[in-house]
């Protein structure tokens, strides 16, 4: 079988409550973490205050036009990819050049957030047409086109929980097929009053900090941010001189086809997607460091995620890094992507924030403590509503 043409990562960049940069949110990692809070920028009506992971510090992103009344989804994208592309050492004034894409995953993406142009509507009010056109400009994949002049393909996805993770699926094969030289993909979501009572009345919100696979996870945190990978073809990345931080192998995606919130039980989807990504890069279990797994906390992942590691990837180390983000929905494949190789780089992995109780139910549990790994890859997978399920796994930069 003929394996897919990899993919260098070049830069990355990454923003949610554990850390305004990807170094700060590093160091939260191996830190010890945050704690979720109460939403400081909505309220509700429901008498239990259920924490949130939100980034208290709305970036600066130095845009201009259009660009300087944006919603908070675009400016974290915006923010992360500056970071991103000054980590990969390109230079905004020669973007436009150059063959450069754009896909962003989002889910929420800002589109809930007008709740007072839409009452004052209803009511027979008539509302100032700012805030719709606030909401047209606010698109991150048009935001970050327009802020670096790249005139390449230009994509939002929109597909739940995987969203940041298959545009960076999708965003690599631009690259493979020849029509990019260098794709920004990632992620970004913002918390909102409706995404907020809406997870509430699926009844899958905790009333505390999250614990992802342990026997007493009562449900899951919504979280904030964004995340940006710079994908390069090794043609131009050879060509710059530039060190890639991974290479990005391979990427899988598979749908469960069973129910709009709930994972497949036996997990056909997950199985297919992992199975397809290894495929595709040939690899195997004995080469694989560790998992960054979905992990939101809520029984019905947790139970089949840890079903299927334990089926297919036995003895893998694996963690999930919500306990320290909170579930940033459409940002969170993008997030967990940035962070799969960050450590990966570092040769270790921190805690999985909030297990500390195995659930004898699980038939595999995530690592306690700070572990050192072995292996040159690793991979990062989203679950997500509808039965989407997305796999990327990456190889050490150096390979």
């Amino acid at each position: 079988m003929k394996t897919n043409p990899t993919v260098a990562v070049t830069g990355i960049g990454c923003l949610c409550a554990a850390g305004l940069n990807l170094k700060a949110c590093m160091d939260s990692l191996f830190g010890g973490g945050c704690t979720p809070q109460p939403p400081s920028r909505f309220s509700s009506d429901h008498p239990t205050v259920y924490p949130v992971f939100e980034i208290y510090k709305t970036p600066s992103t130095g845009g201009n036009g259009p660009q300087a009344d944006i919603m908070l989804t675009a400016k974290f994208a915006l923010t992360a990819a500056e970071e991103a592309l000054a980590n990969a050492g390109l230079n905004r004034k020669i973007l436009p050049d150059k063959r450069v894409g754009i896909c962003i995953g989002t889910t929420v993406g800002s589109a809930m957030n007008n709740e007072e142009f839409y009452r004052d509507y209803r009511s027979g009010g008539r509302p100032h047409m700012d805030a719709i056109t606030r909401f047209l400009n606010s698109n991150p994949a048009k935001v970050i086109a327009e802020q670096y002049g790249v005139a390449g393909p230009c994509q939002t996805i929109v597909n739940a929980c995987s969203s940041g993770t298959d545009a960076i699926g999708l965003g690599a094969s631009w690259i493979r097929s020849g029509l990019c030289d260098v794709v920004i993909a990632g992620g970004a979501d913002e918390l909102c009053r409706v995404t907020y009572n809406g997870f509430i009345s699926l009844m899958i919100t905790a009333e505390s900090p999250c614990r992802p696979f342990d026997v007493d996870r009562k449900g899951l945190n919504l979280g904030e941010g964004a995340a940006m990978l710079v994908l390069e073809s090794e043609a131009f990345c050879r060509k710059r001189n530039q060190v890639p931080h991974a290479m990005l192998l391979s990427y899988g995606s598979a749908c469960d086809a069973y129910h709009l919130t709930a994972p497949a039980p036996d997990g056909r989807g997950l199985k297919q997607a992992i199975a397809s990504a290894m495929a595709a890069c040939q690899t195997s279990v004995d080469n694989i460091a560790f998992i960054n797994a979905h992990g939101t906390g809520t029984p019905d992942n947790d139970r089949v995620e840890s079903q299927v590691l334990n089926e297919l990837l036995s003895g893998v180390p694996f963690l999930s890094t919500k306990g320290y983000t909170g579930h940033t929905l459409g940002a969170a494949g993008a997030i967990e992507a940035a962070f799969t190789i960050a450590c990966l780089s570092a040769g270790k992995i921190p805690a999985s924030a909030g297990f500390e109780t195995p659930d004898p139910d699980l038939l595999s549990t995530p690592v306690q403590q700070e572990t050192a790994v072995d292996g040159t890859i690793a991979i990062s997978q989203s679950l997500a509503f509808g039965g989407n399920n997305a796999v990327v796994i990456f190889g050490k930069g150096e390979g």
